[in-house]
């Protein structure tokens, strides 16, 4: 008979660069139905230094991603070892931890998440679980999305769940599978523009509000071969790089016309990608905050209720679904969905150390 209950801390850095989040979870299990509770959380921002390496890693060498990786699980593993000590928190099962991904092509076979080195699990002072995206790619999936799992067994009641952060994802059930795959940018564009303006993120869209439409660049963003592509699918920061930001840069139009435009982009993706237009959303990640984009998705699915939750399962819920994740290895079952990654199988994911 396995344990019922579980005290762990979900740790979760984005491809948004919001920082490191991390999140002690109470989950029990009462005849196969799983609840939670968040009980401590924080986001530990990333200083300049941090940033500058995480936005130009895509270009490492492999020595210099070496070098990265080690620094980075050091730095993941003392954050996580503070935040304990900060909340004298006890009796742990597990920390269950994503990392940072740096590289994620799985049409070539690999991903790589750095913070996930054996090493880690001394510095914290805990079991870890971690590096849950490879195993997947080695049995031919797309590594991502993971969290769908995590909507199927915490968030049933909806009809949809999408996640707005560096680049939204959504998942759903059809045909009594789970189906999952990203949709597109979202934060990374974004937040490169507000960078551009001496900001950190536009606040409620208020900057994508005031610019204008541009039609020619929306058509062409819509043209991108990956939104006519079939899932399983997942993107990483290497297409906003090589794609979608030379594509913006090509139109000589005011920064807050570029953020208006992919704004509407993002909206406009997100209805295409549901099959059916009506039901319920459950909207989490920090674009939930983004009021302009919320109401241009509206626009465009006008029979669908959008739920935004509580700040904590808003802001923490990618944490708190790789806590889950983590404790499902640890019962041995599966955590990984072969129908949303298009793997070989379902199988258990992650690394224990």
């Amino acid at each position: 008979m396995f344990k019922e209950t579980y005290h762990v801390i979900g740790v979760m850095s984005g491809t948004s660069l919001d920082g490191i989040d991390l999140a002690h979870i109470h989950f029990t299990v009462d005849e196969g139905k799983w609840t939670y509770k968040i009980q401590e959380s924080e986001t530990i921002s990333y200083d300049e230094n941090w940033l500058n390496k995480l936005r130009t890693a895509v270009d490492f060498s492999e020595e210099e991603l070496r070098k990265l990786n080690n620094d980075y699980t050091l730095l993941l593993g003392n954050v996580i070892k503070a935040f304990i000590q900060k909340y004298s928190i006890q009796n742990l099962e597990a920390v269950c931890s994503h990392g940072h991904t740096i590289l994620h092509q799985p049409q070539n076979g690999f991903t790589l998440q750095i913070g996930n080195l054996p090493n880690i699990a001394e510095i914290v002072g805990e079991r870890v679980i971690c590096n849950f995206r490879v195993q997947d790619v080695q049995l031919g999936g797309q590594g991502a999305p993971l969290v769908p799992i995590g909507d199927k067994i915490l968030f049933a009641e909806y009809d949809y769940c999408l996640n707005l952060g560096g680049f939204s994802n959504v998942s759903f059930e059809q045909e009594e599978k789970r189906i999952a795959f990203d949709i597109s940018p979202v934060n990374t564009v974004l937040n490169f523009y507000a960078n551009q303006l001496g900001l950190t993120y536009d606040d409620k869209g208020s900057i994508a509000r005031s610019g204008n439409l541009d039609t020619d660049v929306l058509n062409e963003l819509n043209a991108l071969e990956y939104y006519h592509k079939a899932y399983p699918k997942s993107l990483g920061f290497e297409f906003v790089k090589t794609v979608v930001l030379p594509l913006l840069e090509k139109y000589p139009i005011a920064t807050a016309d570029k953020m208006h435009t992919f704004t509407e982009h993002i909206a406009l993706q997100t209805a295409l990608a549901l099959p059916k237009k009506e039901g319920k959303i459950f909207i989490t990640g920090g674009g939930a905050y983004n009021t302009f984009l919320i109401e241009r998705m509206q626009y465009h699915l006008p029979d669908m209720e959008l739920i935004i939750p509580d700040a904590k399962t808003l802001e923490y819920k990618e944490a708190l679904i790789f806590g889950l994740l983590g404790v499902l290895k640890l019962r041995g079952e599966i955590n990984v969905l072969s129908s949303v990654t298009g793997a070989k199988e379902n199988h258990s994911s992650g690394f224990i150390f």
